[in-house]
């Protein structure tokens, strides 16, 4: 672990090529979970597989897939961009770039948008793939940009979070508070509600920004340091914020899961014994969760109270949990995507679909499940009942 401004650079790929499990568990007395054996209970299919440059380059990326109408869009770290139709994996357009890649795509009807390490955000059009703008900003980009109502938020690793037009990349406004610090490597990606931003910092805040202003609307206290190192002391909101009717979820990474109101920030409740560094996913009652030992949890929307647990993947590394119809879908570091049940968190199947781990969350649509891998393995698949 690196001290100071360099935040743990690449610890989630050192802790996926060793085994190990985040910050300071011992590997050798809680190793990743071993594969096991269960009663399958539907059949997988892989609709299409496709390669993507060199992926993320074993690298911590922030590099997701987006999907709108027919199209997927995908980058990898090299600088390459691509559409792609979701019914086949055909290519629709490729941009080759030089730009290293760290976050993105961030969709709108028009614009696709990318961060780099190096600092810039370019923007792309989405149905052609030509460069529309390149801007500079202040450090690296390692959370998606959001867009909204021309306006394009992007949040870098030195606590800042900076508005730009999205028809040519001016700055509009920018709001920066200070990080501890240690962090763990990465940054939430803002939530827009209506005219609101919602972020989560490393020091445990979460705040409400104005979109068009910067201005702040309210900060609140989730989690609070403690203990006598750094590490243990860390809290770091990096889990993307999700709502749901007027309702704000957010989990922490050693400082619990918390709902708060998006009017005030007021917290709802608090569930001080799960934390995570990974999103949430909501549906209309539930809250799904791989927690920071990757056990995977089903929790009451309204209380934060839990329903179910499955330990079977633990230490696996998972992504943040996809529910959808009767099915829970989590990847792993190994390359296997996990099919568990809604209903109680049993193991329904599994798949290798990847020769390297899969940290972003897989995406559904229309019961298609899409995933994108470290290696740049990008693949569609369908689950379907014997």
């Amino acid at each position: 672990m690196l001290p100071g401004c360099a935040s743990l650079s690449g610890l989630t790929d050192a802790l996926q090529s060793l085994g190990s499990s985040i910050l300071g568990s011992n590997s050798e007395s809680e190793p990743p979970a071993p594969l096991t054996e269960y009663d399958i209970e539907l059949e997988l299919d892989v609709i299409w597989k496709e390669s993507i440059g060199i992926g993320k380059d074993k690298q911590y990326l922030k590099l997701d897939i987006a999907i709108s109408a027919d199209n997927i869009f995908v980058a990898d770290r090299s600088g390459l961009v691509q559409a792609r139709s979701t019914s086949n994996g055909d290519l629709l357009w490729e941009s080759s770039t030089e730009y290293p890649f760290s976050a993105g795509p961030g969709l709108s009807i028009n614009t696709l948008i990318l961060g780099s390490s190096n600092a810039e955000v370019i923007a792309f059009n989405r149905s052609s793939g030509e460069e529309l703008w390149k801007s500079t900003v202040s450090s690296e980009v390692l959370a998606i940009p959001v867009i909204s109502n021309g306006i394009v938020i992007i949040r870098t690793t030195d606590g800042r979070i900076i508005a730009l037009n999205e028809s040519d990349g001016l700055q509009l406004w920018s709001f920066e508070k200070n990080v501890p610090a240690l962090t763990i490597r990465g940054t939430g990606t803002p939530l827009i509600i209506d005219n609101q931003i919602i972020a989560g910092y490393a020091s445990g805040k979460l705040l409400s920004l104005d979109l068009k202003t910067g201005k702040n609307n309210w900060e609140t206290t989730l989690a609070i340091p403690s203990g006598r190192s750094e590490v243990e002391r860390l809290v770091d909101l990096d889990s993307d914020p999700v709502e749901s009717e007027g309702v704000v979820y957010i989990a922490s990474y050693n400082g619990g899961t918390t709902a708060v109101s998006i009017d005030d920030g007021n917290p709802l409740w608090r569930n001080e014994d799960l934390s995570a560094y990974t999103s949430l996913n909501i549906d209309r009652r539930y809250i799904f969760l791989s927690d920071a030992k990757s056990d995977v949890w089903e929790l009451e929307k309204r209380n934060g109270g839990t329903l179910w647990k499955q330990e079977a993947l633990h230490y696996r590394l998972l992504t943040a949990p996809i529910a959808y119809d009767n099915y829970v879908v989590v990847g792993d570091y190994e390359g296997y995507l996990h099919w568990l049940s809604r209903n109680d968190g049993r193991l329904l199947n599994r798949i290798k679909i990847a020769d390297a781990a899969i940290d972003s969350k897989p995406v559904v649509v229309n019961d298609t499940v899409y995933i994108y891998a470290k290696d740049g393995t990008l693949a569609a698949l369908r689950a379907r009942l014997f």
